[in-house]
């Protein structure tokens, strides 16, 4: 089942995706990844749906990663007594403070400590996604004093963004860090962290992983924006999650954020996902709006690893025709000439190691000639990220012996990952790379293969060996006597 694009697809799972037959039958349209959203659904919901995609995985013979999406901590207002809420007017005094006093028109609780200890007069407050603007006249340990500067109604529990501070709460609730074991003991491959403010933050989920599943920091918060390069560095891969984003930033401002932060990914060849909105009028509908195509088509160009869908395939009345219609968005943009000057226009950035002059000449040696793929062996997945950061205009295949690899590189771009059994010799390497560019339809017996690795084998960060091979078995061993 050979995709025909290379960005990679992700699909949240939910109650309108609950089952082998609507699972499988988003995997067949195109789904590349699956995500856990550990928001929503107990541990043993969590645990049916990581069981139905292994049983997936193993009927359809294709590595097929799955990410879980850690919920981090929730800063909510507390309870009104009015269950209506409450109608903000512009330019009136309303106060935040620890009582547990149900709310009036004058205050309500907001339960957050650390909150108070951050602010500074003339921070700003968000409230229910934005929707309700505060701005802080007087504050001190358990209470801020307020003008209402965006109105409305504000009701029991509404989320609140505080988008000008670094508040000092940790990325890792207590539920965040019972959540990352019991995913971790499934067996999943990609944590999403969300709320990450610092490298920190990071290193702390890290450790708690232990290397059985690999990080990706979701980038919603201006702080993270701002120290971007640091937790890029700590982390394995990025979500660009532009819901919170936007909420905290102005909305003009999201699109050159991801822009950069994709570049930025690509440079350090680690995974990004685009992330939030993107086919939102498909939860209740079949067709998506033309402003939601050319969303998806942006980000595709930009060169994104991933783009993902949300509630349109969790709870929406349509998620098979949300991940096809992302599917044909992505086929066509790929096919456009104008995608492949624009993906070989982004390319550059400093290389200096061998491995990074490996995969440049398989790269051009592919492109130059009559090379119908890239084959690249990959114990730790460093050699295959490192020729996805290439983006190649030919298919590229990840071959490894480790099954954990091979999943978590299904988020990488164009990789199609192949699991083979264990080589020592670079000849052997070859030989499964030309047998599995046969079998998954990319190159006949008459084509022409470049295949890297790294020598000696099982040692990450080697790549230090390019070849030219024939697809032709018996024309390999002939050439390797």
């Amino acid at each position: 089942m050979r995709r025909l694009r290379k960005v990679k697809i992700v699909a949240t799972l939910g109650p309108a995706s609950n089952d082998y037959e609507m699972i499988r039958a988003l995997f067949e349209a195109g789904a590349d990844v699956f995500r856990l959203n550990m928001s929503h659904g107990d541990h043993a919901e969590i645990r049916v749906r990581h069981e139905i995609i292994r049983q997936i995985e193993k009927d359809t013979g294709r590595p097929i990663a799955i990410l879980a999406d850690l919920q981090g901590p929730k800063l909510r207002v507390g309870q009104f007594a009015d269950k209506e809420g409450v109608d903000l007017q512009v330019g009136q005094d309303f106060r935040l403070d620890l009582d547990d006093a149900k709310g009036d028109a004058k205050r309500v609780q907001l339960p957050h400590k650390e909150i108070f200890d951050a602010l500074e007069p003339g921070a700003s407050l968000l409230v229910n996604d934005g929707k309700i603007r505060l701005k802080v006249k007087d504050c001190g340990r358990d209470f801020a004093d307020c003008e209402v500067v965006v109105g409305g109604v504000i009701s029991d529990r509404k989320g609140v963004n505080v988008p000008d501070v670094v508040l000092p709460l940790a990325a890792l609730s207590e539920k965040d860090r019972k959540d990352l074991e019991f995913v971790c003991q499934l067996g999943v491959d990609w944590l999403a962290l969300s709320f990450v403010q610092r490298p920190a933050d990071v290193e702390e989920a890290r450790k708690l992983a232990d290397g059985r599943a690999a990080i990706l920091s979701k980038i919603e918060k201006p702080t993270a924006v701002s120290s971007f390069d640091d937790i890029l560095a700590a982390s394995d891969g990025i979500m660009v999650a532009r819901g919170d984003l936007g909420v905290e930033l102005p909305v003009q401002n999201v699109p050159p954020i991801q822009k950069r932060l994709i570049r930025k990914c690509r440079a350090a060849a680690k995974p990004v996902i685009v992330a939030t909105q993107m086919l939102e009028s498909m939860i209740d509908s079949p067709m998506p709006t033309r402003a939601e195509v050319s969303d998806v088509a942006t980000a595709i160009y930009e060169g994104t690893d991933a783009i993902m869908l949300s509630a349109e395939s969790a709870a929406g009345d349509f998620p098979i025709e949300a991940v096809t219609t992302m599917n044909n968005v992505a086929i066509e943009v790929e096919s456009d000439a104008n995608y492949l000057d624009i993906i070989a226009a982004q390319r550059g950035g400093k290389k200096h190691t061998v491995a990074d002059g490996i995969v440049v000449a398989a790269r051009e040696i592919a492109e130059t000639t009559d090379i119908q793929a890239i084959c690249c062996f990959s114990q730790s997945g460093t050699t295959a990220l490192l020729v996805a950061r290439e983006r190649p205009h030919v298919p590229t295949i990840a071959l490894t012996s480790l099954m954990g690899t091979a999943r978590r590189l299904c988020l990488s771009w164009g990789m199609q990952c192949v699991l083979t059994g264990e080589v020592d010799r670079f000849k052997m390497a070859v030989v499964s790379a030309a047998r599995a560019a046969r079998e998954t339809g990319i190159a006949t017996e008459k084509d022409q293969i470049v295949v890297t690795a790294g020598v000696p084998f099982n040692q990450p960060g080697t790549t230090n060996i390019l070849r030219v091979a024939p697809v032709e078995e018996r024309l390999i061993f002939a050439a390797d006597p």
